[in-house]
C-alpha cells in the first residue's frame, strides 16, 4: 500500500498510487468528500474530480454529488482473501473442472496470460504440456510450470510478493505487450464486475486486460455471493466466463442480463 502524500511538494503521487489510495480509503469509509480527498493526497480539486471520473468509468466506486462512494450489495458477504496455499485447497473439484473446461478455448501456438489465485492455479497445470506460450506474475504456478511443464514459459520479474505469491516490478511493465487471451480469477463477483482486495491483483489485471484480445474470468460459483472492496472490472470488459454447477439461477440471468456468455464445467 503506498504512503498518503500530505505534502504536494515533499511527494507527488502517480494516478495508479492516487487510484489504489482512493480504493484503499473506501474499505475504511462508506463515502469521502472531493475536498477530503484533495487534502489527503496532497492534490488539486480538479485532479481527484478526473481521478474520480476515471474510478466511476472503471466501475471501481460510485461517483456521487460532492464526492465518491463505495459500491455495496447488502445482500453479499463479505470476502475474506486467504494464502494462495489455503486458497489452493478449497473447492478443489470444482476448481479442476473449471481448470480442464477453460482448457478447450486456449489456441495451439498462441500467447496468452495467466493471473495469480488458485483457480488460475489449476488451470495452468492442465495446460503445461500444450503448444502455447504463457506469460504469469504467479509464483507458484511459474514454480509448477519450470518443473512439471513443457511448455513456453514467461514470468514476470520484480519483487515477490508473497501474498499473494506475485512477482512485481512497475518499471519492468511492457506497454507494448499484447497477448490473445487473458485468464484471470476474481475474489467475488457481481453485477458491477470482477472484485478483488488486493490492490496489486487488481492492478495487474486491468493493466493486462488492456492488452488482449479476450478476457476469460475463471471462477467457482461461490464468488457470486462474495463481496470485496475492489471492483477490477465491468463485466463489460468480460468476453466470457467459466464457472461450476452450483452457479444460482439469479447469477445466471446476471450474466445473461450483461450479455456475458458462460460455460458450466462438470465437476
Amino acid at each position: 500500500m503506498c504512503v498518503i502524500a500530505h505534502n504536494q511538494k515533499s511527494s507527488v503521487m502517480s494516478e495508479f498510487d492516487r487510484h489504489t489510495q482512493i480504493e484503499y480509503l473506501l474499505q475504511q469509509r462508506s463515502f469521502i468528500t472531493v475536498n477530503e480527498l484533495a487534502d489527503i493526497l496532497g492534490v488539486s480539486a480538479a485532479t481527484v474530480r478526473r481521478d474520480i471520473d476515471k474510478l466511476d468509468d472503471d466501475g471501481c466506486v460510485q461517483k456521487v454529488y460532492g464526492g465518491i462512494a463505495a459500491i455495496n450489495d447488502a445482500h453479499r458477504r463479505r470476502a475474506i482473501a486467504l494464502p494462495f496455499t489455503d486458497n489452493r485447497d478449497i473447492a478443489v473439484e470444482a476448481k479442476r473442472a473449471i481448470g480442464r473446461e477453460a482448457s478447450k478455448l486456449v489456441r495451439e501456438g498462441s500467447l496468452i496470460v495467466i493471473h495469480g489465485g488458485s483457480t488460475c492455479f489449476h488451470f495452468g497445470m492442465h495446460i503445461a504440456d500444450r503448444n502455447v506460450r504463457i506469460l504469469t506474475h504467479s509464483m507458484p504456478l511459474a514454480a509448477y510450470l519450470s518443473e512439471f511443464g513443457h511448455c513456453q514459459l514467461t514470468v514476470g520479474g520484480g519483487d515477490l510478493h508473497r501474498e499473494p505469491g506475485i512477482l512485481h516490478d512497475p518499471g519492468l511493465e511492457d506497454h507494448t505487450f499484447f497477448a490473445s487471451q487473458f485468464f484471470v480469477g476474481a475474489l467475488g463477483v457481481g453485477a458491477q464486475g470482477m472484485m478483488e482486495s488486493q490492490p496489486l491483483l487488481a492492478h495487474l489485471a486491468r493493466h493486462f486486460a488492456d492488452r488482449v484480445n479476450e478476457v476469460v474470468l475463471l471462477v467457482d460459483s461461490r464468488k457470486f455471493k462474495e463481496e470485496a472492496p475492489l471492483v477490477v472490472l465491468p463485466l463489460g470488459r468480460v468476453s466470457q466466463v467459466v464457472t461450476d454447477s452450483g452457479l444460482s439461477d439469479a447469477d445466471a440471468k446476471m450474466l445473461e442480463s450483461q450479455n456475458i456468455h458462460y460455460t458450466i464445467a462438470d465437476s
